[in-house]
């Protein structure tokens, strides 16, 4: 049995005729990427899929009903970059066992049935994470307050506490592992970038965007690279740190020991066909269509709700704090990065770019769920007209 053997006729099989593993990928409730391997000789996985406890897994299964298999998306199907090794990896979805359907708690699920909902009423979601995480030389958890161990904070050419943004090369000492990261992203998962920067914080703090897609390929891409990043960053004895606000002071929330949080912004567009309904060009203010605002309107109702979905954890509220380019008003705007929802407007008369960022989210958040949850409020407030 060999790779090839599993794959549909006519698929690319470019590549994979050397490869004895596969690692298959599945998403616990939380959004812990797991990983599973399984030697290619030991039967054919890709179609059958292969067995995995559910009670071991968070919010999966008890320990009474715990036999569940990973049916992999050979749609997926790509090469690892294990050093060393020929490795095939697949996202897997997560079926009960003894063949009675998808697990409904398998976030990976929750997002496809938002697509299926979607293509009921015509509609096709586009969605764009802008991820952002630190970098750091080393961790240490101490409570007298933050101390900063990046080399970009006390290096020879320090950058000033929230002065990062589009750092020069000089200052910039993690532009070669945006680009290893990146070209990873490129060749092993036909991800594509579209751009990158050293963003807002001092200490090391990166953004890498892709292209959009749709809500489980955007979700899928999200995984992908905080995992990418953490392995790259291992590799160079880094430490990839996705916490909301790592650089925090309790006892003084905006002074000058705190510094920029990481978010995980979400632009979203909805589509009938090739029009873009949420494009108007006859509003002046952000040519956001009637139905862009009703879309609005739903996310904004339900925005404390979603909370428990797209920051999910304490250090999420530690982000949220004035002066620091996040959000900390439940409106929206044109433009405005404190407002929880911006409509961008860096140019007009563009159809294809017309989109609402949600600026709420962080990177502690399950990317299946969050941005399920949002367009799930979102479509709340069109049917409402909120």
């Amino acid at each position: 049995m060999t790779l090839n053997d599993s794959l549909e006729q006519g698929a690319d099989k470019a590549g994979f005729e050397d490869a004895e593993f596969v690692q298959i990928r599945y998403t616990d409730v939380p959004g812990r990427f797991l990983a599973k391997y399984i030697a290619i000789e030991s039967g054919d996985y890709l179609r059958s899929g292969v067995g995995v406890d559910g009670s071991s897994v968070k919010g999966f299964a008890k320990i009474d009903e715990s036999d569940l298999l990973l049916v992999p998306d050979r749609s997926t199907l790509r090469l690892a970059p294990v050093p060393d090794y020929k490795v095939a990896t697949v996202i897997a979805d997560v079926y009960e066992g003894f063949g009675r359907g998808r697990l409904v708690r398998d976030p990976r699920h929750v997002s496809q049935l938002m697509e299926e909902r979607l293509a009921q009423e015509g509609l096709l979601c586009q969605a764009g994470p802008e991820v952002e995480c630190f970098i750091f030389d080393d961790i240490a958890f101490v409570k007298s307050g933050p101390q900063i161990l990046s080399e970009e904070r006390a290096g020879k050419y320090s950058i000033r506490r929230k002065g990062g943004y589009d750092t020069p090369p000089f200052q910039d000492s993690l532009m070669a592992l945006r680009f290893e990261v990146a070209e990873i992203l490129k060749k092993n998962y036909l991800i594509k970038v579209t751009n990158m920067n050293h963003e807002v914080a001092s200490s090391g703090q990166i953004e890498i965007n892709f292209m959009h897609s749709t809500l489980t390929k955007a979700a899928d891409s999200v995984q992908i690279f905080k995992d990418t990043v953490r392995t790259v960053a291992k590799r160079h004895n880094k430490i990839a740190n996705f916490m909301p606000k790592p650089i925090f002071d309790e006892s003084d929330p905006g002074g000058s020991e705190s510094d920029n949080g990481s978010g995980m912004h979400a632009s979203i567009s909805l589509w009938s066909g090739t029009s873009n309904i949420f494009y108007d060009a006859g509003d002046d203010y952000a040519e956001l269509s009637q139905t862009g605002r009703y879309f609005i309107g739903g996310v904004i109702s339900h925005a404390s709700s979603l909370a428990a979905l797209v920051a999910p954890t304490v250090n999420s509220y530690h982000r949220m704090v004035p002066g620091f380019e996040a959000p900390v008003y439940a409106a929206w705007s044109r433009g405005n990065r404190s407002a929880v929802l911006r409509v961008p407007v860096n140019d007009r008369h563009n159809a294809k770019s017309k989109r609402i960022e949600f600026r709420a989210p962080d990177p502690s958040a399950n990317p299946y769920l969050a941005f399920s949850a949002i367009v799930a409020a979102g479509l709340d407030g069109i049917r409402k007209k909120i």
